[in-house]
């Protein structure tokens, strides 16, 4: 397929500095050569990117646990309940929190314009015209901001424009939802005070509040208290696949009713009717989710949020040089040109466009 032929993608959610910092904490590899060069791990690089017509998203800085079990490995059965991390201390969250942001300010800085941190759309679309990667700084679990939201500042000047209130943990600020199956996302207590005050200093700020990993309660705090859009990065269908992760469809309904967005995750776990995480996953049940979401949020407010990197994908997609066979089965699917740009970028950027000027 020649480049012309790509539908451009700009994604929801990756976890590329999550690897990246991992390699550097071992010595298994330098983040700035693994990315330019390519590698044969992971899911994105920088050539891949370019096969496969990526050409940006939100890269989230994910404050690792502690511990935590191979989510790949237990996420198999007819049912389970995975026990989660302990809470993670700030200092500890602000280690690598600042780490992950100085491999993605390096990656910036090492790829003579080829990769680009992007703080408003109107810098996402010079990148993307320039054939540029354009990167959205994401935090995807706020551990590291403090209680005076100096963390959040400083971020912010660095190009921080999207930030998860949690992972699947509870922290100081929400409660994540537990890798559970089934079950409903309604599994613990809202926003405690401070989260409130996170979310409105972040509607001050312009920082997009992502709702994916939040349980339901925490959702509904969201809803009624940001004045922004609400926006899950990446989460599919509970109707289609009950997990806890997923989102029911009066959420759905809530994120239309706002001018929201929803990215379809890649986790096969979260894609599945029996909840697994197994490679061996049709295309067509990713079609089947952009069905139900574009049935309850419309055409124009769903995207992609693969969980690249962070999570175990189908094979037939395989990593990001694989994002056209997805195109070619939705277009299969009955999706023509247009919805399929759509899909692509077009309507996250517009999100990003209401967002950044709430």
């Amino acid at each position: 397929m020649s480049k012309s032929d790509l539908i451009p993608v700009f994604d929801g959610h990756n976890d590329l500095l999550l690897r990246l910092y991992n390699a550097e904490a071992t010595g298994t590899g330098e983040p700035e050569v693994l990315f330019l060069e390519g590698t044969r791990g992971g899911h994105i690089d920088l050539p891949r990117s370019r096969e496969g017509g990526f050409v940006g998203g939100m890269f989230a800085i994910f404050p690792p646990p502690l511990q935590m079990e191979d989510l790949s490995r237990s996420m198999r059965g007819a049912s389970y309940q995975l026990a989660l991390p302990p809470l993670l201390g700030l200092s500890d969250a602000q280690t690598s929190t600042l780490g992950m942001a100085s491999i993605l300010i390096r990656l910036e800085r090492r790829s003579a314009g080829a990769f680009r941190i992007c703080r408003t759309v109107a810098e996402i679309r010079s990148a993307m015209s320039e054939d540029a990667v354009a990167a959205v700084m994401h935090i995807e679990g706020a551990e590291a901001i403090d209680p005076r939201f100096v963390m959040l500042d400083i971020l912010h000047a660095a190009g921080l424009r999207s930030l998860g209130l949690v992972w699947s943990r509870s922290n100081a600020f929400a409660h994540g939802v537990p890798f559970r199956f089934p079950s409903s996302p309604d599994t613990g207590e809202g926003l405690t005070d401070a989260g409130k005050d996170l979310v409105r200093r972040c509607n001050e700020l312009g920082i997009l509040i992502d709702l994916s990993h939040l349980n339901e309660k925490g959702f509904w705090d969201v809803a009624a208290l940001s004045k922004a859009p609400l926006v899950a990065t990446h989460s599919n269908a509970h109707a289609l696949c009950p997990h806890a992760r997923n989102l029911t469809d009066r959420q759905l309904d809530a994120i239309r009713d706002s001018d929201g967005m929803v990215g379809l995750n890649f986790a096969t776990s979260f894609l599945r009717p029996d909840g697994t995480m197994n490679a061996n996953t049709g295309l067509d049940t990713m079609a089947q989710h952009l069905d139900h979401l574009i049935e309850h949020v419309g055409e124009d407010r769903v995207g992609l949020g693969s969980d690249f990197d962070g999570a175990l994908v189908p094979a037939e997609i395989g990593d990001v040089a694989g994002l056209p066979r997805l195109m070619e089965a939705l277009r299969a699917h009955g999706y023509d040109d247009a919805l399929l740009r759509k899909i692509g970028h077009e309507n996250w950027l517009a999100a990003l466009d209401r967002t950044f000027a709430a």
